[in-house]
Formats: C-alpha cells, structure tokens, sequence
C-alpha cells in the first residue's frame, strides 16, 4: 500500500514487472483485474515429502486447486462493489491480490491510488500492546505518519467509544472491541479504496449502524469501497456494483441489484 501508484503483477516466466502507469486515463479506473488466477496445491502442508517423492517416482501431475481463474473487471473511482459467492468461492483470494497480500500466479492487478483493509479481526494489531499502542501501530502499517496518527487520535477513539478501554491491553477486549478500533483506525486514514471483508459481521447493531453511515460517508466524498458480506440487503443498502465469483471464476459482474437478484436465484453451486 502506498499513496503512489502501486501495480502488482506476476506472470509465469515473466521478469519482475517495474512500476509504471496504471490504468488507462480514458477509462479512469482505481482497480483492474486482467485475467488473473491464483492457484494452491491441495493438502500442500501435509506429508510434502512423500507427495514430492511420489510426484518424482510416478511423474504425476500434482493436483492444484484454483482460488482465482481468469478473473477481469475494471473498478471506476467512486464506486461501491459488493463481492458475492458462497463459501470457497474465491472472494477472500480476490481480496488479498487485490491489496497486495497475495500475488497472482498469472495476470495482472493495477491498482491507482491508497487502500485500507480490514480482512482479518486482529490483523495489524498486538494483543499485548494496549489499545492506545495498537493505534499508533495499526495506523503506520496502513500509511499513516506518527503526527498525523497523534492528531486523529482523538478522533479515532471518540469513534471507537473505546475511551474508557484505550489503556487496557488488547488481550482484553471482546471482538467487538478489536473491530471498533480496526474499523475506526482505517477510516481515519482516509483511504482511496475501503476493502471490508466480512468483518462487520461480529459488531453490535449499533455500530454496525454507525460503520454504514461512515461508509456512506466516504462514498459521497468520492472514496471507492469493496465490500464482501452474505448480508445481502445491506450490500443492496451500500453498493451500487457487484461481482459474483463461482468456484474461482467470475460468473456476473455489474448494477448490484441485478447481479444480486441472479446470485439469490440460482441453485447453490456444487459442494468442492
């Protein structure tokens, strides 16, 4: 994540790629997806070494499990997307390439601009550090300086209404608590690109609210938001585009309430 432009790309056999301009000017875009795929070994962590004499002795193909396959779309500033599929069908993976934590086995990601993610409850955090401190570092790890930090603070745990707790090690707060202050923090960086991957899911209703509201908020001052849930009606209430991926692969993308009525209408895909 940086405020430059960043493009992430792998290409079997390929050099690594330089720094260059992304996304055409003509189509504006913040995000670009070309033909991307990821790929994992199934059971890749257990008994490698047998797997690996096998594969040598037997000159068998081993078995490999597409997260992503040929995945492209384009993402204009300003836009809201709701990315929907049921479990295993690669939302999550297309999350961690499109910010940069997973590179693609082939194809290529352009991204233009900053990204702020929440993805995973606890992530950038220390449960040993107090709340206070896990500002201070969460906040570095998605960009921000300690002065600028020091001068949101306040702000960030007024959000929060962690006040009372901000002293208190992290090791001690419920995941409400942990979500308060990630989501608190990450707005406050004023991220170009807001990617939210399921989390809201452990707040309270109230918060939950008032996570929306702030949502809403960075939207109408021309933020772009990618937004995984199974909450449909509150990715309706949210998004204005949507992206349905099947089994790695990219079934419907467009307007939200089309492409969600067609997902909320079709037989579950079938058991991997």
């Amino acid at each position: 994540m940086e405020r430059s432009t960043a493009i992430q790309s792998a290409e079997r056999g390929a050099a690594p790629p330089s720094i260059e301009a992304p996304c055409a000017v003509e189509t504006q875009c913040v995000l670009r997806f070309q033909n991307v795929s990821k790929t994992y070994r199934h059971n890749a962590s257990r008994m490698v070494l047998r797997r690996g004499l096998m594969t040598w002795l037997k000159r068998s193909r081993i078995d490999t499990f597409y997260a992503l396959r040929n995945v492209s779309f384009d993402l204009g500033p300003n836009s809201s997307l709701a990315v929907v599929g049921a479990n295993g069908a690669g939302k999550s993976t297309l999350l961690r390439c499109a910010t940069g934590i997973s590179v693609p086995d082939q194809g290529r990601v352009e991204i233009r601009g900053t990204i702020a993610a929440l993805m995973e409850l606890g992530a950038g955090f220390h449960p040993d550090l107090t709340g206070a401190e896990n500002v201070l570092l969460n906040a570095s790890l998605l960009g921000l300086t300690r002065k600028e930090t020091l001068r949101q603070f306040d702000r960030i745990v007024e959000f929060s209404g962690l006040g009372s707790f901000i002293d208190e090690p992290l090791r001690t707060y419920s995941s409400g608590m942990v979500l308060r202050l990630a989501f608190s923090v990450a707005v406050r960086v004023d991220p170009d690109i807001l990617v939210i991957d399921e989390v809201l899911a452990v707040g309270d209703i109230d918060f939950q609210e008032k996570c929306i509201a702030e949502i809403m908020r960075l939207k109408q001052s021309g933020k772009t938001l990618i937004y995984v849930a199974h909450n449909l009606p509150m990715l309706r209430q949210v998004c204005d585009q949507a992206l349905w991926l099947e089994r790695g692969e990219l079934r419907m993308f467009g307007p939200c309430d089309q492409v969600l009525d067609a997902y909320e209408a079709a037989p579950p895909p079938p058991t991997l």
